[in-house]
């Protein structure tokens, strides 16, 4: 399994944001993350994951029917 750790630097460059976001994440533990000696790493797979978990996906005409009737 090629699951590689990624620096701050890295995971938000993935998410598009700045690095401070992917700090917060795991300041308020709501990543997964990996300590190595006092360097923070965060696993590709769990990035990934993230992403997934928080995709939304847009409303279709059929489903707002749906909402209406």
């Amino acid at each position: 399994m090629n699951d590689r750790l990624l620096k701050m630097e890295q995971v938000a460059e993935r998410l598009g944001t700045t690095v401070r976001f992917p700090r917060r994440l795991v300041e308020e533990r709501r990543i997964t993350f990996v300590k190595v000696g006092r360097h923070v790493r965060i696993r590709e797979s769990v990035v990934e994951a993230y992403i997934a978990a928080n995709t939304v996906e847009p409303v279709t005409l059929a489903r707002q029917l749906k909402a209406v009737a």
